[in-house]
């Protein structure tokens, strides 16, 4: 693989500013593009890294401008989506710090081993710690500790799993969907939050405190034949347009058996919103009016926080919204 990014530049630098370098992996080149973008108050340059690799597969990689480090604010902005693509992105890190940059802000919207970060069974390894100590192991910069952002984490406790050797910042993509029910064409809907499942509701629940949604709330249940089902613990749906939240989707079963439940208690429309459309073997396609004749979601939204969501833009029922302009905030030093 290999990826030749040119340096790019927008805004006005004020003399005292010292400047910021944003370095990205390819998978993540629009989202960065839309970062520099975005940042109309405040100068932020295009890192330029060449993604090589050697005949044996192994990674081969290298900065231009290197120089241009020392004394500049550093963000990567990084997709651990793949196995195949930590390493490479881990030795990156582990040498940035080394070029005396002034500080580092590690941008990783979706923190891929979220989902294991407990061991229930003896012999099971919780792979969520041993993505966050080799995180945790980036080299102190002249400023002191690297911060890393993360968004809608799978599980609280996996901020712990990181050292003090580096700051955990934890943030949420949920205000782009409370932008969406804002919008005037909106307007005239009468909308209520549903959570899949308790956790979700414990994750989410509190965003929603000053607003004016119902909340409703399903679960599976266990039947008298062992077989569980899905179905409306709290709350009533009925007459409303239930939107499911969740931090993420892979199959897309627990969503399409939570819109069932809702539909059969009276709802009049479903929709989705989910922070990380992870969506494996191409399961987004259930989802696809024609392909799932029984449950149509009205919207379902998605963010760009991983790369295979480009192939959700203009395939409806799915609206891809972006986290640029919160990633740009973030940036500002």
């Amino acid at each position: 693989m290999a990826s030749k990014i040119t340096v790019k530049s927008s805004g006005i630098r004020k003399k005292d500013e010292y400047p910021t370098i944003l370095f990205y992996v390819p998978e993540m080149r629009q989202l960065a593009e839309e970062i520099r973008s975005c940042s109309s108050s405040h100068f932020i340059e295009l890192g330029d890294i060449q993604w090589n690799e050697f005949p044996d597969k192994w990674p081969n990689i290298f900065i231009r401008n290197s120089d241009q480090i020392r004394n500049s604010h550093v963000l990567f902005l990084a997709s651990l989506h793949s196995p195949i693509t930590i390493f490479a992105q881990i030795s990156v890190l582990y040498h940035l710090p080394k070029y005396l940059c002034r500080s580092l802000k590690v941008l990783l919207p979706y923190f891929p081993t979220g989902t294991m970060e407990r061991i229930q069974i003896q012999g099971e390894i919780a792979t969520a710690y041993s993505l966050a100590q080799m995180l945790s192991s980036i080299p102190l910069t002249r400023t002191g500790p690297s911060e890393i952002v993360i968004f809608d984490i799978h599980a609280l406790q996996n901020q712990f799993y990181f050292s003090s050797n580096i700051i955990v910042r934890l943030e949420s993509t949920v205000g782009l969907l409370l932008n969406e029910l804002k919008n005037e064409e909106n307007h005239t809907e009468k909308y209520v939050i549903a959570f899949p499942d308790d956790g979700a509701h414990k994750r989410f629940s509190h965003i929603f405190d000053n607003t004016n949604y119902p909340i409703v709330i399903c679960s599976k249940i266990r039947q008298e034949d062992d077989k569980r089902i899905t179905t409306v613990k709290e709350g009533h749906p009925k007459g409303l347009h239930c939107i499911i939240v969740d931090d993420l989707v892979q199959s897309g079963g627990t969503l399409i058996e939570c819109a069932q439940a809702l539909l059969k208690n009276g709802a009049t429309h479903v929709s989705a919103f989910v922070g990380h459309g992870i969506f494996p073997n191409e399961s987004w396609k259930k989802f696809i009016h024609s392909n799932n004749p029984k449950v149509h979601f009205h919207t379902f939204y998605v963010t760009n926080t991983y790369p295979n969501t480009q192939v959700l833009i203009n395939q409806p029922p799915f609206k891809v919204l972006s986290i640029a302009q919160i990633l740009c905030n973030i940036c500002s030093y």
